[in-house]
């Protein structure tokens, strides 16, 4: 084995039989930049700085984990991994040195433990085996439900009755298509990656209206980096609400573009029909045209033309999350997290409560910064 030590610039991938170098966390950590990427999976250092926009999930994706463990996530995300470990080959560099730890940083070495043998109880469980006949029904649920709105707005007429009635058959229709859509693009239905999105770009496109490139862009992004700021888009709101440290950031700043200390009473207002009906759609639009995703854009075309009216395991099919649910109870147990499942208006209470301690928060350092 070759001691602890950097490569030359771009030597190009470890030799085969050759003895890989081998790295400690603190060398690993400088690259992180943008053009210079490195990243550790099961142990071994990879050097993905050029490879990073071929990534089929987008660079910015796999940039997220530069300088880190990125092993978990590597196993999350992809359904053949023997298959997928041949691309990483040519990025192989070295590997980490044997008195290094597999994590960087505090990381609890015997909770990352423990979760990787509820992964593996879960695959032995075959939790992560879609069930047919459940997305069969699923499917066919919704295309009766988008027929039953067509024809009673052909057969009645455009009249308020028959259009409210259309309209909350739509409303239930278009609910269960983004969870079909979002299954199938984590590939959690069919063996076959390829269907899926196939299946994902039907149903996000026809019956929605929107990109499935954009969706999944945005989304992989989420599940990499749940709730942390500038890499989870979900959490990235400003500066029309203000959470965690943007608050801060924008109260030193002297940042008032609203009134933020009140952001929790005016979410009511703008907050879901600005995210759903104006954010979403110029951002799906300029992702479409920008990255030039013609097909998405063709797909996006004809639910309008057709239009009847004006993870902890993301590739778990839905249907096992209830079977699943006492393994990572325990786990949190085990480990003292908290362990919460809320009901929709109990979850949307604490967003409320969430916005009102973000806006004092901002105003507080706004005040006296």
């Amino acid at each position: 084995m070759g001691g602890v030590g950097e490569p030359g610039p771009r030597e190009g991938p470890a030799q085969p039989g050759a003895p890989l170098p081998t790295f400690c966390w603190e060398q690993i950590r400088a690259h992180d930049q943008p053009g210079d990427k490195w990243l550790v999976i099961e142990r071994r250092v990879y050097d993905i700085s050029r490879w990073a926009q071929r990534h089929p999930g987008g660079s910015r994706l796999i940039g997220h984990h530069g300088a880190e463990d990125a092993t978990d996530a590597f196993r999350a995300f992809h359904q053949d991994l023997n298959f997928v470990r041949k691309f990483l080959q040519p990025l192989l560099i070295g590997e980490l040195a044997p008195e290094e730890p597999s994590q960087d940083g505090p990381l609890n070495a015997q909770l990352v433990e423990d979760f990787r043998a509820l992964h593996q109880a879960a695959e032995d469980m075959k939790l992560f085996d879609a069930s047919p006949t459940f997305f069969a029904f699923l499917l066919g649920h919704i295309l009766a439900m988008e027929v039953l709105a067509w024809l009673l707005i052909y057969l009645l007429g455009p009249g308020w009755v028959p259009s409210a009635l259309a309209a909350f058959i739509l409303a239930i229709s278009q609910a269960q298509s983004w969870c079909l859509q979002h299954d199938l693009g984590h590939a959690s239905i069919f063996k076959k990656s390829r269907w899926n999105h196939v299946a994902q770009k039907f149903v996000m496109g026809q019956l929605k209206g929107f990109s499935a490139h954009w969706w999944n862009f945005r989304h992989f992004q989420h599940h990499a980096k749940p709730n942390i700021f500038h890499k989870d888009p979900d959490v990235t709101v400003a500066p029309v609400f203000l959470l965690g440290e943007s608050s801060v950031e924008y109260g030193k700043k002297k940042r008032r573009y609203l009134p933020y200390n009140q952001q929790h009473l005016y979410f009511f207002l703008i907050g879901p029909p600005l995210l759903t009906l104006v954010n979403f759609e110029v951002e799906n639009l300029a992702y479409m045209l920008v990255c030039m995703q013609w097909a998405d854009l063709l797909w996006a075309a004809s639910f309008y033309h057709t239009l009847p009216t004006p993870s902890l395991f993301p590739r778990m099919p839905r249907h096992n999350y209830s079977r699943v649910a006492p393994l990572v109870k325990s786990l949190c147990a085990k480990h003292g997290l908290s362990y919460e499942v809320k009901p929709f208006l109990t979850a949307l209470v604490d967003i409320v409560r969430s916005l009102k301690k973000s806006g004092d928060i901002w105003l507080d350092a706004y005040l006296h910064q």
